[in-house]
């Protein structure tokens, strides 16, 4: 064999040679990447696997059941707040057609008491009185009377003074055991208060006052001292009941007086009472302001019993 043979003979060996030892590192490799696991070990991990299942569905489930108590304890309260809700419109109207009505057939439910304690208690009634004493400054604010002081404003006397009938009347009996204590009574002494305000104001801005009662003449100098006493005084006129006018309807006898009135050639620019028989009766041009009260209160039994107190 040549000598060129011989060399590349030697050189064949050689890459045999190291192509053999590449193949034993490769098979060493992929013996050495392979993960041996033994029975106890697989059995260990599958059970662990179960376990954190059973516990992903128990939070699971306990999520479940938290967000069901949730909806059912929002849903309560919701349908807790649509039945004061109801009892609250249901009292309310019932109170506005007695009152529109004179508080002929006066009948209210007993539930009516326990809405008219939250509707004080909560803050409802001094919101609402806030606001509708806001409306009429917000009215005569933009309006002045004219220079002959024949433009009058009539008020409602017995809305700001003194009221004996949370003692005596009998249909405010029971309010205490709602837990109310004083608080009616405080509700219509912040309505007496804002009401007085009222007319202090309107009076500073120049506008004449005629105040109407429905309380009898004879009570006439009681009720000058307690309109004294409140600061209410420089008033243009103070009406008050006869004993004719005393068996009249009280919507007859606030009706008859605004046409008496009118009739002496005052132009009345407003009337503000918290009654409604103070505010419907006769047509005429002029604006209405109704206060809100505490309670649905017939004035004729609040008169009665001033007068036996």
């Amino acid at each position: 064999m040549s000598a060129y043979g011989h060399q590349m003979e030697r050189e064949y060996s050689a890459r045999s040679l190291t192509s053999a030892e590449g193949s034993d590192m490769g098979s060493q490799f992929r013996m050495e990447s392979v993960i041996y696991m033994s029975s106890c070990a697989a059995t260990i991990f599958i059970g662990s696997l179960v376990i954190v299942g059973i516990l992903l569905m128990t939070l699971l489930i306990a999520l479940t059941v938290m967000l069901q108590s949730c909806q059912s304890r929002e849903a309560g309260v919701l349908e807790s707040f649509k039945s004061d809700h109801n009892q609250y419109d249901h009292c309310r109207m019932a109170a506005f057609h007695s009152e529109i009505n004179s508080f002929e057939g006066y009948s209210l439910p007993e539930f009516c008491k326990d809405v008219a304690v939250k509707y004080i208690k909560e803050g409802h009634y001094m919101r609402e009185l806030n606001i509708s004493v806001s409306l009429v400054e917000n009215y005569f604010n933009g309006v002045t009377p004219d220079d002959g002081g024949r433009d009058v404003v009539l008020m409602d006397t017995d809305d700001f003074l003194p009221d004996d009938s949370l003692r005596t009347n009998p249909l405010l009996y029971g309010y205490n055991r709602y837990g109310c204590n004083d608080c009616v009574r405080e509700a219509k002494h912040m309505k007496h208060v804002f009401l007085i305000r009222l007319y202090l104001k309107l009076q500073s801005d120049g506008w004449p006052l005629i105040l109407l009662s429905r309380k009898p003449e004879k009570l006439r100098e009681v009720t000058i001292e307690n309109l004294t006493s409140a600061g209410c005084g420089g008033y243009s006129k103070l009406i008050m009941r006869t004993n004719e006018e005393m068996k009249m309807d009280t919507r007859n006898y606030f009706s008859s007086q605004k046409m008496a009135i009118q009739a002496e050639g005052y132009h009345i620019k407003a009337v503000i009472s918290s009654q409604m028989d103070a505010l419907i009766g006769s047509i005429m041009k002029t604006q209405n302001f109704k206060i809100p009260n505490p309670l649905p209160i017939s004035p004729t039994e609040s008169i009665k019993s001033t007068e036996q107190g």
